[in-house]
């Protein structure tokens, strides 16, 4: 039979074990959040270095740093118009290390029409918005036309215009329009900006599409409509497609996160993006760009990506061959 002296000592003994061992299971079960980031952080952009989008996010990451308390670090991983970056940043682990800075067009466009992808409209976790390319219809100032529906007009009179298109959305949105007017224009296509401002200053197209390089020839160019949801920021006079036929593209540059990641992890990567907008070198290269500073919460960008969505579906359902 134990005494009592024994008893309670062995009892006081067993108490302090579990005690013990109840404090460092409860260390180690802290959540991730509370310490996040505890190490540098990957901000990935699926384009190539030196275009609108890699140029913003190197100096976003800078000020994104600062106001995370860690470095964080740009990788490209171009390829597939983007897809490449996409499915590597939503197979990454969802625990905040692993971001992405990237077009919402390539995130809603490619999953509603590409075959083959490793990625769709669910893989990943919106955090903010931070500015939109101003994607528009342009032309020069030379033209009979001053806007869209002036160049509707004009075409409808048995004119022959030619656009220069960059493919996919673009060449969708164009046909979209073209068959709600009945009306026909000869597409010529063209490898993004570069090659497209040539055609259009050299009188090779009547029009064009632009994401917003239009911006850099001030007086050279002219915006017949913007393709956003809106009015460019330039061209405040400028009606939209959303206006005009009630469709839009997704022109709002993100950044994103692997589904899954958590609520704690999201809040203070959102803090820190919207913190870091107010930062003065991000200021300087919305400005040189044209670029609005634009944030977006969380919960605003599910709101954007429904109707963006919406939108899309609309634009292949019509120009579905």
């Amino acid at each position: 039979m134990l005494s009592k002296t024994g008893f309670g000592f062995s009892t006081r003994s067993a108490l302090l074990g579990a005690l013990g061992a109840l404090a460092m299971v409860a260390a180690t079960s802290l959540p991730a959040a509370a310490e996040y980031p505890a190490k540098p952080v990957t901000l990935v952009v699926p384009y190539k270095a030196g275009g609108s989008t890699e140029t913003m996010a190197q100096l976003f990451s800078k000020a994104l740093g600062r106001e995370l308390g860690q470095k964080v670090v740009v990788r490209t991983r171009p390829g597939a118009g983007g897809a490449v970056g996409s499915t590597y940043v939503s197979k990454a682990p969802a625990d905040g290390y692993t971001i992405m800075f990237v077009a919402l067009a390539g995130l809603t466009w490619d999953p509603l029409t590409k075959k083959g992808l490793e990625f769709d409209l669910n893989s990943f976790r919106y955090i903010a918005g931070v500015t939109e390319y101003q994607m528009a219809f342009i032309t020069t100032p030379d033209k009979p036309y001053g806007n869209l529906a002036e160049l509707i007009a004009y075409s409808g009179k048995g004119n022959s215009l030619n656009v220069a298109d960059q493919g996919g959305i673009s060449k969708a949105f164009i046909n979209y329009i073209a068959k709600k007017e009945g009306i026909d224009w000869t597409a010529i296509p063209t490898r993004g900006g570069g090659e497209m401002v040539p055609f259009l200053l050299g009188g090779k197209v009547d029009f064009a599409y632009s994401g917003g390089v239009h911006g850099k020839y001030g007086d050279k160019m002219l915006v017949l409509a913007s393709c956003l949801g809106g009015r460019l920021a330039a061209s405040p006079e400028v009606p939209s497609i959303k206006e005009l036929y009630g469709i839009a593209m997704p022109g709002n540059a993100v950044i994103v996160a692997p589904k899954g990641v958590s609520d704690e992890v999201a809040a203070k990567l959102e803090g820190a993006i919207q913190r870091a907008m107010n930062d003065p070198d991000f200021t300087k290269i919305l400005g040189k760009l044209k670029f609005p500073k634009k944030f977006v919460d969380g919960n605003g960008m599910k709101t954007v990506f429904n109707e963006v969505v919406a939108s899309l579906k609309k634009v292949v359902a019509a120009t579905r061959n």
